[in-house]
Order: C-alpha cells, then sequence, then structure tokens
C-alpha cells in the first residue's frame, strides 16, 4: 500500500476537524502583509475572508528559485506565512523553481540577471527544503518543482500565454521602466518570468499564493490566467521586504547584510542584537512566530518606556534563534553573547584553524569562511572590527602564527593551532 503523501496527509488531519473562526484566522493570516495601495488590500482581504467561511483546508504555496545555496531570514518571511497557514490547518506546497530559476526573477534587479543553467538550480536547490523545513511543517509540506510542468510547454502554449498580456503591462514595472528610460537592454525571457509564474497558480489550481510586495506583478498575473481559464481567482497575499542587519538596505548576500537560516545559533542571536532600535517591531512581526496581540504588547512597551530596546531586542534574538534551533540554543547563544560581548569576554571555546608555521591573514580569515575575499579582509580591518590578541587590527598585510585568537566583528572568534599532519 503506498503511503500518503505530505500534502494528502495535512487534508485529512484537517477534515477531521473545523477550521479555526474566520476572524481568529484573518487577524493572524493579514498581520505583517503589505499592498502596493488601498484598493488592493481590501479586495484580497475580502476574498481571503470569503474563502476561509468555506471552512475548508485551503491550497496555499509559495515559490522558490533555487538562485544561491543558502537561504536567509529575507526568505522565511513568506515560509512563517506559509506555517501559519499550516498551523491553521490548510494545505502548503514548497514550490521549487527549477524552471523559473532559469531565468531568475527580475522583479527586484535593475539590471538583467545572469542565466544559471539547469546543473548549478539542481545543485542549490538540494539544501533548500531541509533549510525550509526549519520553518515550516516538513510532515504536511507538499514539495514541487516547477520544471514538472513548464518543461512541458510547446511554442504554441507560450504564444497564447503572452496573448494574455500587452508590452505596455510590463514596461509600466519600475525596474523595467527605469532601464527602458536608461536605454539599458531588457530581453525577452525576463518578460516570460511573470507569465511562468503566472502559470504555475493555475497548474497548481491555488486558492492563496505568498510573495514579495516586489513580485505583486507576477502574483496578480496568475488572477489573469485563472480568471481566462474561468477560474477562481487566487488570492494574492504580499509582505514586505527585510531590511538587513545595517537597517537600511535590503537582506542580501551581495550586500553582506544577511542572517544566514543556516548560521550558528551564536551569530544569528549576535546578528540580530546588531539590529538598530528602528527594526525591532518588523523583525517581531515578520520573522518570530509570535502571535499579533504578542507583538502589539511589545510595541506598547517600548513606546511606552516600559521595556528598553535592548532587552526588546534579546528577546527578539532569543525567539529568532529558538525558532531556527531548539530553546536550549537560543539559550546558549543568549549566554555566549553575554559574556563575549556585553562584558567583552574572550570565550574558553571557540573555534580552531590549524596553522603551518606563520600565514597572511587575509589567507587565514577566508579559510576560515569569516571572510569571502581579501578584499572583505581589508574592509573589516579598515572598519576596526578585526582583533588579534585583543588588540585592534590596523594593517590587513600582517601575519598571524598558531597561539594566536582572532576576533572579527562581535562575536566571531578563531584560534589558530599547530596543524598537527
Amino acid at each position: 500500500m503506498t503511503a500518503p503523501r505530505a500534502g494528502e496527509r495535512s487534508k485529512a488531519r484537517a477534515a477531521r476537524r473545523r477550521m479555526a473562526p474566520v476572524e481568529a484566522q484573518m487577524r493572524v493570516l493579514m498581520s505583517g502583509t503589505e499592498f502596493g495601495d488601498a484598493d488592493t488590500a481590501r479586495t484580497m482581504e475580502r476574498e481571503l475572508v470569503e474563502r476561509l467561511e468555506e471552512d475548508r483546508p485551503l491550497r496555499i504555496y509559495c515559490g522558490y528559485d533555487p538562485t544561491s545555496v543558502d537561504l536567509h531570514l529575507g526568505h522565511t518571511l513568506t515560509m512563517r506565512k506559509l506555517r501559519q497557514f499550516q498551523d491553521f490547518g490548510h494545505e502548503v506546497t514548497f514550490l521549487i523553481g527549477n524552471f523559473t530559476g532559469l531565468v531568475g526573477d527580475p522583479s527586484d534587479k535593475n539590471h538583467e540577471r545572469p542565466m544559471l543553467t539547469p546543473e548549478q538550480l539542481a545543485e542549490n536547490a538540494t539544501t533548500y527544503t531541509q533549510q525550509a523545513f526549519r520553518v515550516l511543517d516538513g510532515e504536511s509540506t507538499t514539495v514541487r518543482y516547477n520544471a514538472d510542468w513548464l518543461g512541458r510547454l510547446g511554442f504554441a502554449d507560450v504564444l497564447r500565454l503572452c496573448s494574455k498580456f500587452t508590452v505596455a503591462q510590463f514596461l509600466k514595472r519600475e525596474n523595467f521602466a527605469r532601464r527602458y528610460e536608461r536605454g539599458d537592454a531588457i530581453h525577452l525571457n525576463e518578460f516570460m518570468y511573470a507569465l511562468m509564474q503566472a502559470y504555475d497558480a493555475l497548474h497548481l489550481d491555488t486558492d492563496v499564493q505568498v510573495g514579495g510586495t516586489d513580485q505583486l506583478f507576477n502574483l496578480m498575473a496568475g488572477r489573469t490566467l485563472q480568471q481566462d481559464a474561468g477560474k477562481r481567482p487566487q488570492v494574492v497575499l504580499t509582505l514586505p521586504i527585510l531590511v538587513g542587519t545595517d537597517g537600511h538596505a535590503r537582506m542580501s548576500k551581495s550586500t553582506g547584510n544577511t542572517i544566514g537560516i543556516d548560521d550558528s545559533p551564536s551569530d544569528i542571536y549576535g546578528k540580530v542584537m546588531s539590529l538598530p532600535d528602528s527594526a525591532i517591531v518588523d523583525y517581531f512581526t515578520l520573522v518570530t512566530p509570535l502571535a499579533p496581540d504578542e507583538v502589539d504588547a511589545v510595541r506598547t512597551a517600548l513606546d511606552g518606556g516600559t521595556l528598553r530596546p535592548m532587552e526588546a531586542k534579546k528577546r527578539l534574538a532569543w525567539e529568532v534563534t529558538a525558532s531556527l534551533y531548539s530553546a536550549e540554543e537560543a539559550a546558549a547563544a543568549q549566554a555566549y553573547f553575554e559574556s563575549t560581548i556585553q562584558r567583552r569576554e574572550t570565550p574558553e571555546e571557540m573555534p580552531e584553524h590549524p596553522l603551518d608555521g606563520r600565514a597572511a591573514l587575509t589567507r587565514v580569515l577566508t579559510e576560515a569562511g569569516l571572510a569571502t575575499s581579501n578584499g572583505e579582509v581589508r574592509r573589516l580591518v579598515a572598519q576596526g572590527a578585526v582583533a588579534l590578541n585583543g588588540e585592534p587590527v590596523e594593517d590587513f598585510t600582517i601575519e598571524v602564527a598558531p597561539g594566536d585568537e582572532i576576533r572579527v566583528g562581535r562575536h566571531r572568534f578563531l584560534r589558530l593551532v599547530e596543524d598537527a599532519r
């Protein structure tokens, strides 16, 4: 007998009980959402209420293109929204865009994205579900790959999809408009991305699609195709773009302001503690499992002065870390932060890096993964972010030796030891 798939198990569980009251679901599901205008927000809210009132498990999905190996907290905004739907008994599909990823989503780009090969996408996708299941309930998540249906479309199928949209619609998009005004190249395959994502929604017959605010055009295109096919258009829920650890720019690996899902508990805790106070409430809302009422209590306490930002940030760092690891590991990360950062103690235990004699600091930090390049080492030293044996490093060209202890930033340490080989 064949075992039921994850989505089927979720559906069976949900069918055995009534859904939560619509008002309770809406309070949670609309929390943190953001739309381009008030009319869109009202429409989506009304349509979501109508579907929830049907008292059945809804079909929810979000797509993720495996254009890099590692996921960061910015990716978890949509995952947490999916998890909220799961907790209410709805069916969630985690869609890996191994076909859309060939183009790459141009929504947040002011330039053409380099195309990846199927081999690169397959390699990147191998760790995606493992990382995503730190947030999602893996037991009740259906994983799909959109190459399974997009790869089977013929040229006539693509022409029919193209006939549903105009070039003017695409050129109204802010990123395309800027590039068009500058005279920069806009290739046809970039227009295809929205069509492919729209077809995903049609093929999956979704009730709700979750995405970022920068993807609103793509998600609304899915409604267009569904309506054209005589189906009820999906509800669209969009979430804002998460700022990085600098508190200003979009969280992005290229910017260097990310908090990775697979970062160590101490790194996650320390990076959250480095956030500016202005980001505290948004992070509580978007990247923790706290209920809206709990977030409101934090906001009220901060505004009223009964909760200091440092204490709020400690709770935030604990919540984020515990949501990706365990409560015990979050507590250990907090203790590590308080001793090494607040009391400026050097930890007794720290990662070790074997070294055969003296070596350049740049080589050691890049080999140990504390910097991605010699240029980054130079930048870290210039910012005063590197210390050797407790003293700030002023010359990035210095050499280090076994026995030395290096500190990068406020919470990363490295002890150099003799290479035993």
